[in-house]
């Protein structure tokens, strides 16, 4: 019904005003429509749905036929990884040794600080650059000869995802090729689940820059953990620590002292905060989804880059696709071309993504989860703190204590923790036999 009336009211239009006057009018409600948020989110959904829905008949085509057992031909190895994948769920490492991160047996002291240092500048500067290189992007004007002209806006935050994909599928694809690898045992459409996720999740986050600051878009990053326990109190009957519960209590008044006593000079609309608030909701459920699915997948024995690899595969295809559904890819290109800045710009981004999705795998691989989440939480505070300074965000002193509220519960959480651990791991004393 409501789009049998837009045609209906376009007609209208189209006799009882003059021909152009009646297309200036029909593009700029259009534009107009495009402007909105929602408006594109479901763009961009239709878009993946129309590769999603035509790939679900297809898996089901060839699981009905048995295809693993009547097929054959050049297609058959691309059908069976993509479907099927490899029979064999056990012993996919067999292939690759990976030995066990052990302290005792990685080298000197002085190697060990030497790879901490590199971990930790590399993941800093890959993803402090990201950060500013975001917030540049999604906030401000190209072209601008002098600061009284307005410049022109980058608004597709899709085609930015798309560009972080395509790197990220590039680098991950030569990693594959140049370095051994288990062999993969997963079927590839299993990929998509993640991948659809994972570019929503991406998506929200840049579009959220539009309606509120990067400093709020942190600290509800950086508190994600609340929702999380919620989520698994209510639906898994999860049992937490009581230091579990004091830092998520910690990380609310923080962030409620951040928001609360934040100046609105910026977004000085309830209704963009709560877009910018309901646009976050998103980010963090998408992202959660993303984590948990890829978890079950690495029950197949993968790589951390194949699953690199697979996810982004998956992403790239979604999002050109919609792209060039929408005509937003080649309207890009020529934003590209327009301004080279905007280009240099969107492929930095891209590169600091990339290279920082290596450094989290090799930090994890040599020095755990817990040294990786140090130096992410450090990241989040050096990157707010970056933020104010180059752009301006006017922080209260009482939001600035919060900021530190926050951070320091989040640290509280990750000391908790090792301790936790080490207890567990702690040698039971043995009694000797008389």
């Amino acid at each position: 019904m409501p789009s049998f009336l837009w045609r209906l009211w376009s007609g209208l239009v189209l006799i009882l005003l003059p021909s152009t006057l009646a297309a200036d009018k029909e593009s700029s409600l259009l534009q107009d429509w495009h402007d909105v948020w929602l408006f594109r989110f479901f763009l961009n959904v239709l878009g993946y749905a129309t590769i999603i829905i035509p790939g679900y008949f297809l898996i089901g085509y060839f699981k009905r036929i048995n295809y693993l057992e009547t097929g054959r031909g050049i297609c058959y190895p691309v059908i069976k990884a993509c479907v099927f994948g490899s029979e064999s769920k056990t012993g996919l490492l067999d292939d690759v040794s990976i030995a066990p991160r052990n302290d005792a047996d990685s080298g000197s002291s002085a190697r060990q600080a030497f790879k901490l240092v590199f971990c930790a500048a590399g993941l800093q500067t890959s993803y402090l650059t990201w950060g500013v290189l975001q917030e540049r992007v999604m906030t401000r004007s190209y072209g601008a000869s002098n600061p009284e002209e307005e410049g022109e806006r980058f608004k597709d935050s899709q085609f930015l995802v798309f560009m972080n994909r395509i790197l990220a599928l590039t680098v991950s694809g030569l990693w594959c090729l140049l370095f051994k690898q288990p062999r993969h045992g997963a079927p590839m459409y299993k990929y998509s689940f993640a991948s659809l996720s994972n570019v929503l999740s991406s998506w929200c986050q840049y579009e959220a820059l539009k309606y509120i600051s990067f400093p709020t878009q942190v600290l509800a990053k950086a508190s994600k953990v609340i929702p999380v326990m919620l989520m698994s109190k209510i639906v898994s009957h999860k049992s937490y620590e009581y230091w579990e519960y004091l830092t998520a209590a910690l990380i609310s008044l923080g962030v409620s002292m951040f928001l609360l006593t934040s100046t609105t000079g910026k977004h000085p609309s309830t209704v963009t905060t709560f877009s910018g608030v309901v646009i976050l909701v998103g980010y963090i459920v998408f992202d959660s989804f993303t984590s948990n699915w890829q978890d079950n997948l690495f029950k197949c024995k993968m790589s951390s880059v194949q699953m690199m690899f697979g996810v982004n595969l998956f992403s790239c295809l979604f999002t050109v696709g919609s792209l060039l559904e929408q005509g937003a890819f080649f309207d890009s290109l020529a934003f590209m071309t327009r301004h080279s800045e905007f280009a240099f710009h969107a492929v930095l981004l891209s590169v600091c993504s990339a290279c920082g999705q290596l450094f989290i795998f090799y930090t994890i691989a040599q020095f755990g989860a817990a040294i990786f989440t140090i130096i992410m939480t450090l990241r989040q505070a050096i990157a707010i703190l970056l933020s104010c300074f180059l752009y301006g965000h006017a922080v209260t002193m009482v939001g600035g204590f919060g900021m530190v509220v926050v951070f320091l519960a989040l640290f509280l959480r990750v000391y908790a923790r090792i301790r936790m651990k080490a207890g567990r791991r702690a040698p039971q004393p043995q009694v000797q036999k008389v």
